[in-house]
């Protein structure tokens, strides 16, 4: 996986970013990365002997932090970005070297310590010294598992204003889908934070924790006042949404900072092709010379492109192909004669032969896709985003399958090494 680290990151080496930081450096980044878990929303792309850490699977063919960092580099007064989990600290080095070179942004990973559970506002509070050294004016936290148009100078300048310990990004969604996630109820004058209820069993509020926060170095003393307070079940493990949110609330400590733009969280593979998709989008203003993925060569045949595509350029397409949109392919993957690929992700060395179609799928490591075959899920963000083995969105093929000629796969979710030779709708062939 360090090899397609290093591979995917060649597609950006010639991007012009461009970094608002100074001299003064006031500010620093933290991203909660976790661990290795069992992985079983991103099965089965997780089961694979290639899956590279969560935090790097690739959105719009950059490491899903890399999108974290670059919105951070965009921040005036910057220090350094640091990365918080219990991951091998090895398995982010080149990736870490990668994105501090082309990003001009320092970049460290802070490792727990192994066997010992901390939680969002334990992993803070014992990395305390690390985060304020160099006595940084604010710090920007993030969940890793989040898709955003990232508005972080604007949110600075409303945690600015507020005086606040801590302010949360916060955005409206449909009142039934706000119970999966962390409500907010602000005031509607002052977005002082009024009340917070994780995952709450009854409506509260349709204004939800976008996973996104600026907080003060004073929140600090807070997180230790909320711990000595609580009786924590395991020592040192308490979390932010669970056990210090709801105990600041209404005490003039924290505030909302609502955002209009996207977001979305990415738990499943499946949402991985969804905010593949705004990404791309935004490539269009940030990165126009990143899409299309190919050096275009005078008196050369190129296959017919269809809005957002990243093409890695070792990979090959026949010419008579048409891609996209919102398509990557990634390195050493063939694409044959007539192909049809749209709403996907192609991951290594995949081979889509002769007249095969692709559409809303996640192809995963060395698999191949017979001729004439079809793969396809459907654009169901309420499927992509649960785990509900009945109601199957995006397909996803694990490595190394093979799947026949003439055969279509439709809303599956196909297990590794797997050889598909009939026909299959809205099941896990295991």
């Amino acid at each position: 996986y360090q090899r397609r680290v290093r591979e995917n990151t060649h597609l950006f080496r010639q991007a012009s970013f461009k970094s608002t930081r100074t001299n003064k450096m006031g500010s620093k980044a933290v991203i909660l990365v976790g661990g290795p878990t069992k992985g079983t929303r991103f099965r089965p792309i997780s089961l694979s002997q290639h899956f590279v850490p969560k935090p790097l699977f690739p959105i719009a063919g950059l490491p899903m932090i890399r999108h974290h960092i670059e919105a951070c580099a965009q921040v005036p007064e910057l220090k350094e970005v640091l990365l918080l989990g219990f991951y091998e600290e090895g398995l982010f080095n080149e990736f870490i070297q990668s994105v501090s070179q082309s990003l001009k942004v320092p970049v460290r990973f802070l490792r727990e310590t192994a066997g010992q559970q901390f939680g969002t506002a334990g992993s803070l509070d014992h990395f305390k010294e690390e985060i304020l050294s160099g006595n940084p004016e604010h710090i920007f936290l993030f969940n890793c598992d989040i898709c955003c148009d990232f508005p972080l100078v604007s949110m600075l300048s409303f945690h600015r204003e507020h005086k606040a310990q801590v302010t949360i990004l916060g955005k409206k969604v449909s009142s039934e889908k706000a119970n999966f996630y962390g409500c907010l109820a602000a005031d509607s004058e002052s977005k002082e934070l009024m009340h917070y209820a994780e995952k709450p069993e009854t409506f509260v509020s349709d204004l939800i924790n976008c996973g996104i926060y600026c907080i003060s170095p004073s929140f600090f003393t807070t997180l230790k006042e909320v711990k000595e307070r609580k009786e924590l079940p395991i020592p040192n493990y308490y979390r932010l949404e669970h056990d210090v949110f709801p105990e600041i609330s209404g005490k003039k400590l924290g505030f909302v900072f609502e955002t209009t733009g996207f977001w979305s969280p990415i738990k499943t593979v499946g949402m991985a092709v969804v905010c593949s998709q705004f990404y791309m989008e935004k490539y269009k203003k940030t990165h126009p010379e990143l899409l299309f993925g190919f050096q275009q060569k005078t008196g050369e045949q190129q296959p017919r492109i269809v809005g957002s595509v990243l093409i890695h350029p070792s990979s090959t397409v026949h010419p008579s192909a048409k891609i996209g949109p919102n398509v990557f392919i990634s390195a050493g993957a063939k694409i044959g004669a007539g192909v049809r690929v749209a709403n996907s992700i192609i991951l290594d060395n995949v081979e889509v032969k002769d007249h095969a179609c692709v559409l809303y799928s996640v192809v995963g490591w060395n698999s191949s896709i017979g001729s004439w075959s079809r793969v396809e899920g459907v654009n169901d963000p309420a499927a992509n985003n649960t785990q509900d083995s009945s109601n199957i969105g995006v397909s996803i093929i694990g490595e190394g399958v093979s799947i026949g000629n003439e055969v279509m796969v439709r809303r599956c979710i196909v297990l590794p090494h797997k050889e598909i030779s009939t026909s299959y709708d809205n099941q896990i062939i295991l």
